[in-house]
Parts: C-alpha cells; structure tokens; sequence
C-alpha cells in the first residue's frame, strides 16, 4: 500500500508518497525504503525533501534513513525515462548545500544503496548489508555501479558489482562506505548534528565538488578551481574579521 504522508518545514507542507517517506515535525528527514520497487513517487519523494531542505536557510543537516533490498521481479514496469528522473533527484541530493547523513539499517539494496551512497557522512547499525540487486540475469547497472567504483574503486568493488556480492558492515567500514557503525544510531546522528551544525553548507557544498572533480581533472584544471576556492575562503574570512571589529569599536 502506498501511503502518503507530510513534510512541515514551518513556511510549506510538502507531501511525499512511496518507497520514500516524508519528514515529521519541525525537522526534515528522508526516509527509504529498498524493498519497494522504483516508482515515479520516489522520485518525487526525493525531490520534495530535497525543496523542503532548499526552503529553510536554518537547515545544516538532513538525516537520510535506508534499509531494505528489493525482491526478484522488481525491475518489472520501470522503464529508462523513470530511471533517468530518479538518478536526477539523486544528483540533486547529492548536491545540497547542506550535510546528509545516511542512517542505514539491516539490508540495504535497490533505491536504499542508491540514497546511501549519494551522502556525505554514513552511520549504520552493526546488522547492515549492503548489495546491488539483481535484474534477473546480472546485477543492475545503475548509477550505483559508478558510485563504488568511484568512491571505493572497481578492484576493490569487483566481486559486488559483478555477482552481487554482499558487503557487510566491517567490510563496509574498512571500504570506506560505512562512516560509523552504531548500536544506537539516534546518539550517533546528534553527534554528527553537532559536529556539523556550524559548517556552511554553501562552503561544503564547494569542498565536496572539488572532490567529485579531482577524480576526472588534471592537476593544472583542478588548480585554479581550488585557488578560486581558496580565494573565496579568504575574502569571506577577512569580511567575518571586519565585521567582527567594528563591532568591538
């Protein structure tokens, strides 16, 4: 059953429906679910959440919840103009100005690897098992493939990407996937709300595309984006500094 549910985020009401769930509350979260197949409320699930956290300036972190992995038969009815939407919301979620954190739980494939794997910072319980699902003759070719592959590297990601072989939490850990594992991920999560509740996200926002691009650039294009970076991080440094004195004048 599909149910719907309602995203408060003080100035709008955003409904969200689908494998994915909306936030409660005053705070904004994403929730999903990897054993419901990919439909066209996913998309628009992710891409709810994603306005929701562009509307509220004060929102420096979104907790992104995953578990579950979709059963045999769940490619039926999908079709590339769908996949092409959902990998558009990923990319826009991938992208936000602020910190997301993945909270992963249990089995975690389908749309739920595809989320997790678009954060910034991963907590998971001990139990998590990560793995690309299958389509019926290999695993899925989805951006997920290219996601492992660059954050881990093929050699490494070989024997889950080519025969679905399952990653566990350590496994996860020492790969790089998994962040943090927590018994309690809920301390886990205020911890990391903590730890980032100062960063700009417009700054982390340009800190995690030089590292996006350092995978594809040479050094000399890479350099003028980061002294450009650099750049901006001074003059905004020296702005807070004259601020800061002529107010102590």
């Amino acid at each position: 059953m599909v149910t719907a549910e309602t995203v408060r985020t003080g100035r709008n009401d955003h409904h969200a429906a689908g494998a994915v769930d909306s936030a409660r509350g005053d705070d904004i979260e994403l929730r999903i679910n990897g054993s419901k197949p990919l439909t066209m409320a996913c998309v628009s699930a992710v891409e709810t959440i994603c306005a929701a956290v562009e509307s509220v300036e004060a929102t420096t972190m979104l907790p992104v919840y995953v578990s579950g992995t979709p059963d045999a038969g769940w490619v039926h009815n999908l079709d590339v103009a769908l996949v092409t939407k959902w990998e558009r919301a990923l990319r826009r979620l991938e992208r936000l100005g602020v910190t997301t954190v993945a909270i992963a739980s249990g089995d975690c494939g389908g749309v739920a690897l595809d989320a997790l794997l678009a954060t910034d910072y991963r907590i998971a319980t001990p139990d998590v098992r990560m793995s690309l699902p299958m389509d019926g003759e290999a695993t899925w070719p989805g951006m997920a493939i290219f996601r492992l592959s660059q954050q881990v590297g093929g050699t490494r990601m070989r024997r889950a990407i080519l025969f679905g072989t399952p990653i566990d939490a350590s496994e996860g850990v020492d790969l790089g996937l998994i962040d943090e594992l927590a018994e309690d991920p809920a301390h886990a999560l205020a911890a990391a709300a903590a730890r980032t509740s100062t960063l700009s996200g417009t700054e982390l926002a340009i800190r995690r595309q030089l590292m996006f691009d350092a995978a594809t650039t040479s050094f000399e294009e890479a350099l003028g984006r980061h002294l450009a970076a650099c750049d901006r991080a001074l003059r905004r440094s020296a702005a807070k500094a004259a601020t800061s004195g002529s107010g102590t004048t």
